[in-house]
């Protein structure tokens, strides 16, 4: 099964931290990913930019608004995600219990089971083709 892993970082964490503090982080970040791809439990790593360059869509009166910067109601910032193959929930926390983020006190990290669509779209595609041939 297919977890989504959304890190989360506190501000200024990374700016508080010494050139050689951010590469030890980084490095021991990434030899943990090639660690977790090397046995097939990386599926795709997607850092992120600033929360300085977000927008935030909303819908608001009938039509799209738009708001700078992220929108959250806590001071952390999503700061990337990860998918992960496990065997279940359990193994999807122990693979996540062990990146060295942890370690640096770097943030949350919350993890979603990724929601199987395939059925509710096959479904979807039956009841639109019936639409059609009416």
């Amino acid at each position: 099964m297919k977890y989504i892993c959304l890190g989360y970082i506190e501000p200024g964490k990374f700016e508080g931290m010494t050139e050689n503090e951010r590469n030890a982080v980084f490095d021991e970040c990434f030899e943990h990913n090639d660690h977790l791809r090397g046995n097939g439990h990386l599926v795709a790593e997607v850092p992120l930019q600033s929360p300085a360059t977000a927008l935030t869509l909303y819908w608001k009166n009938g039509k799209v608004v738009t708001t700078d910067g992220p929108y959250a109601e806590t001071k952390e910032q999503l700061g990337g995600l990860q998918i992960l193959e496990a065997r279940d929930l359990n193994h999807a926390i122990q693979l996540v219990s062990q990146l060295p983020g942890f370690k640096y006190g770097l943030g949350p990290i919350e993890i979603r089971p990724v929601a199987d669509l395939n059925e509710m779209m096959r479904e979807s595609e039956q009841r639109r083709r019936k639409k059609t041939a009416r």
